[in-house]
């Protein structure tokens, strides 16, 4: 029986899970402070409080830098599945809750939260819209709920208020890419500010088994040609030592898609390609990666793979998790994901081994020294403000002064070690630590508990500070003290390759949700990609087959989904 012929019998076998992926003070209001309405403030400053609007001179009483007396906003609040309380705290009544109120005089009050395991979140936000229930001041929603929430009507356009209210240091992080506004305009007018993430955050690097590399006698690959050298020997040279033929090139998960952070998009990067983004053309329009020609050689290259035996017939019904577990469990010798994955999924590799080496490299370009990798816009979803929320500025006030002072703390300032002493940092025998585990009572991560999703986040900030900290071998700003704190070593190394191979990085063009066509079609259009890529790379479909997929992806809305972006994407770039 060939390798290949009984790995395939375990294909029945694989059990697959689904993991979850890791994720001034006054500002421009110059009306703030001034109190001189006719109506006297209510304690809240929510919906239907009768209040004075953004455009009033009025504004609300402010005094020390915070309301007087204290308002109220309203919010629903997704808990991811990092998030952790201490001290008997929730969701409700936590440090950062309890702080908003005494710095600013803003209260906090969530109307639900939820668990996000399983898209818990979403699915409970779509119930409220389709049962009309009352919607919370603000809140964050991404992906296909962010598009229903435009679509309800419930929300305001938050354009001007933005422009209007939001801080130099919020306007200059939001300009950094300009085109985070995309997903959330309709007809020029913006209905929801993005949430910004950290750019590269999401970018994939080859991670590899050092300690194998070193006993075969490798030298890292720089091109495809030199990584197939690394695959053939993690597959046939018994790098584990066992005697036995169970090792692999290469760990992936394919289950959803192939041009995601984890997967193998990046080999179709190297003949100028990348499945499942749309990518701009050089005559500006946009065209979807999956159906272009140069997609030929990488499924060519994938299935020479496959058919050597380099990458597990199992791994085309494996997600990030499962791909990650196998790598850990010592079956494989490389693995392509972002500067993270150490952590996870690949967070048991130590514990099964550990001897076991882990080093990074920027991923093999190809033959002709193209290459293109996942990346991702910096930002994470939206936040949307309630069409009746009197004094939607109150946010404003909220979120300019995260951004002000906690995005990038100055030296002497409140956040200059982190959010909450005792929380995420804490001083050990004299010294600040940033180890969850070595502060009293165990540490959490408080930045999760705010308003702004994750925090105030700055996209060009967290790998640069990681690369500078790597070139410098010292943290210096405070901020550079807090991350450097959190990362292990070997993070500073793979953002490093991040930030070198950054020029590599490929976003996808088309973030203005579905389009009409994508409404009826789309589902199906992509069940008809994976299952012709899968046909070619696993099963005995010839690559020839991928002519006639495009030419049946076309006749059956493709051509017109196509038309719709181009026309979306006109819209938002005039």
């Amino acid at each position: 029986m060939t390798r290949v012929t009984r790995r395939s019998m375990l294909l029945a076998l694989a059990m697959v899970t689904v993991a979850a992926t890791l994720m001034g003070c006054t500002g421009k209001n110059e009306s703030q402070g001034n109190g001189k309405g006719d109506q006297p403030p209510s304690k809240t400053a929510g919906a239907d409080s009768g209040q004075a609007g953004p455009g009033s001179e009025e504004g609300l009483p402010m005094k020390d830098g915070k309301y007087d007396p204290p308002v109220t906003i309203t919010t629903v609040k997704r808990l991811a599945g990092a998030v952790e309380f201490k001290n008997g705290e929730t969701a409700d009544d936590n440090v950062h809750y309890r702080w908003a109120k005494e710095k600013l005089g803003i209260e906090i009050k969530n109307l639900w939260s939820v668990k996000d395991t399983n898209g818990a979140y979403a699915t409970k936000l779509k119930l409220a819209l389709s049962s009309n229930e009352k919607m919370p001041d603000v809140l964050f929603a991404s992906g296909a709920e962010a598009q229903l929430l435009i679509d309800s009507g419930k929300f305001m356009e938050v354009g001007e208020l933005f422009d209007k209210y939001a801080s130099d240091t919020w306007k200059k992080a939001m300009n950094e890419d300009p085109t985070v506004w995309y997903e959330f305009t309709r007809d020029g007018k913006r209905y929801g500010i993005p949430n910004l993430d950290y750019d590269y955050n999401n970018d994939p690097v080859l991670w590899v088994r050092g300690d194998w590399m070193t006993k075969l006698a490798l030298e890292p690959p720089a091109n495809l040609e030199d990584y197939e050298k690394l695959l053939d020997a993690f597959t046939n040279g018994d790098p584990d030592g066992d005697g036995q033929d169970n090792t692999y090139g290469v760990s992936t998960g394919l289950k959803n898609f192939y041009g995601d952070s984890f997967g193998l998009g990046w080999v179709f990067g190297a003949y100028g390609s990348m499945p499942s983004f749309w990518l701009e053309q050089e005559d500006g329009s946009l065209a979807y990666g999956s159906v272009l020609p140069q997609i030929k050689e990488g499924l060519q290259k994938l299935k020479d793979w496959v058919q050597k035996g380099y990458i597990p017939l199992e791994s085309s019904i494996w997600d990030a998790s499962k791909a990650g577990s196998f790598m850990s469990a010592g079956s494989a010798g490389s693995f392509a994901g972002p500067y993270w994955s150490e952590a996870w999924p690949m967070g048991d590799l130590n514990k099964n081994n550990p001897d076991a080496e882990l080093i990074t490299f920027t991923l093999p370009i190809g033959p002709d020294g193209t290459s293109m990798h996942y990346g991702r816009h910096p930002y994470n979803g939206g936040l949307f403000i309630n069409k009746d929320m009197s004094n939607p500025e109150i946010f404003f006030t909220y979120a300019n002064y995260m951004f002000d002072h906690a995005a990038d703390p100055k030296v002497g300032s409140e956040f200059e070690n982190g959010w909450a002493q005792g929380y995420d940092w804490d001083i050990v025998d004299g010294e600040v630590t940033y180890d969850l585990s070595e502060i009293p009572g165990g540490g959490v991560r408080v930045f999760f508990y705010g308003l702004l999703d994750q925090g105030p986040r700055i996209p060009s900030q967290n790998v640069q500070a990681l690369v500078k900290i790597a070139e410098s071998g010292k943290p210096e700003t405070p901020y550079e003290k807090i991350w450097g704190g959190f990362v292990p070593p070997i993070e500073l190394q793979s953002a490093t390759d991040v930030w070198n191979s950054r020029q590599f990085s490929v976003k996808n063009a088309f973030t203005g949700g579905a389009t009409a066509t994508m409404e009826s079609k789309w589902d199906y259009l992509q069940k008809l990609e994976m299952e012709t890529y899968s046909k070619i790379i696993f099963g005995n479909e010839p690559v020839e087959a991928f002519d006639a997929f495009v030419e049946k992806w076309n006749a059956q809305g493709g051509e017109r989904i196509t038309k719709e972006v181009n026309e979306w994407y006109k819209s938002v770039t005039q």
